[in-house]
């Protein structure tokens, strides 16, 4: 016998449609110039983040919102009051047959679907209210449904205490970054980029795409955490725009950096099939007096960051240029004394950073866990009933 059947202890699942157990409200429309700076609420509109904030609120906290245009379909639990604009529906659940925060893992559980049903070829993303109310949604005994929101609400605490606490060793972790490698009162020699390292950039236009090509063409937003990402939008070129765009690097030697729109992300190279296109910088290094983590650390530190702030160049989209790059003064310990550095930050970033250890391995793997129990607890039996 599952958890879930000792639970219902032989009850009998009812299922209702969500138009039967809820009523589900629009907004009230403001606009961008009705937005405060310092405002006290957000503004939940058709995304997932905040419009902006506001003075004054019409819905309170612990309600469930769903995205009518934008991000489509797209379910948050709202923690505090709120200005719900004429885009987000809030869902009301009728509390003498379902509690609040069960409906809201519901929904969750049905996120998926709920973008199915969503209108995707209109431009922006909508979704009719009708088709949401017609969901069928199972109702067991307020008692089954308490459970229930205990054991996973137990989850995402955990996942939010491990998430509060990756955000307060990633503080720690650039406090002490910063920290070794401000020299600060010690005497070190100073360079500019362009004398330890060849500094240049990507493509200036547009290749000739080949999706069966091997080589990935990236751009500054291919760059995260030291790694090249690549996913299903990422184009491809074949081997004669490789030929003739195509930059010889080393996992020794090379560096990347975000250099046009998103400025800063840094990257190794890691023997990667790419072109680069113009918004990423590469570093060949060219000297044995610097450590390529060492670089690749002390590109991310606020020194350097406040640096390429000071020197973008641009009115709508932000640009980093090379000369800026190439005169750009840093720090060059001893080697051995990088190393040094290198070996304890390289310590805090696993702790941070990596997908196979630290914690957010271990957050990851609470999200599973959650999810797990999640579609476990809320898959009832259907009794011939089609949803």
């Amino acid at each position: 016998m599952s958890y879930l059947e000792k639970l219902l202890n032989g009850v009998e699942v009812e299922w209702k449609t969500l138009s039967e157990v809820c009523e589900i409200i629009r907004g009230v429309r403001v606009t961008k110039k009705d937005l405060i700076i310092n405002g006290k609420y957000p503004v939940v509109s058709g995304g997932i983040g905040y419009m902006g904030y506001v003075n004054e609120y019409n819905r309170d906290e612990n309600t469930i919102t769903i995205a009518q245009y934008g991000t489509a379909g797209y379910v948050k639990w709202q923690t505090e009051k709120f200005w719900a604009n004429d885009i987000c529906f809030c869902v009301n659940p009728n509390i003498d047959i379902i509690l609040n925060r069960y409906l809201y893992f519901y929904l969750i559980n049905k996120q998926q679907y709920l973008y199915e049903i969503s209108n995707r070829t209109a431009v922006p993303y909508s979704i009719d209210r009708n088709k949401i109310l017609k969901l069928l949604i199972p109702i067991p005994p307020l008692s089954v449904q308490k459970e229930i929101v205990r054991i996973l609400d137990s989850f995402t605490e955990l996942t939010a205490e491990l998430t509060a606490e990756l955000t307060a060793r990633k503080k720690q972790y650039n406090y002490y970054r910063d920290q070794l490698l401000s020299f600060e009162g010690v005497e070190v020699e100073w360079k500019a980029l362009g004398e330890v390292c060849t500094i240049g950039d990507g493509l200036h236009g547009t290749p000739e795409y080949n999706d069966n090509g091997e080589y990935y063409f990236i751009n500054g937003n291919n760059l995260d955490n030291g790694r090249i990402i690549f996913n299903d939008r990422t184009k491809k070129v074949d081997d004669v725009m490789y030929n003739k765009y195509g930059i010889d690097f080393t996992i020794e030697n090379t560096i990347f950096l975000s250099i046009n729109g998103t400025i800063g992300s840094v990257s190794f190279y890691n023997n990667e099939k790419i072109v680069l296109g113009k918004s990423v910088a590469f570093f060949n290094i060219k000297s044995s007096e610097l450590n390529s983590k060492y670089l690749y650390y002390f590109l991310q530190t606020n020194y350097s960051t406040n640096y390429f702030e000071s020197q973008k160049t641009g009115s709508t989209i932000k640009n980093l240029g090379l000369k800026a790059l190439r005169t750009f003064h840093i720090p060059i310990p001893p080697i051995a004394e990088q190393a040094r550095i290198v070996s304890i930050l390289d310590k805090f970033d696993i702790l941070t950073t990596s997908i196979s250890e630290g914690l957010p391995k271990e957050i990851e793997l609470r999200k599973k866990q959650y999810e797990y129990y999640r579609d476990l607890l809320l898959t009832f039996p259907k009794n011939n009933i089609e949803s």
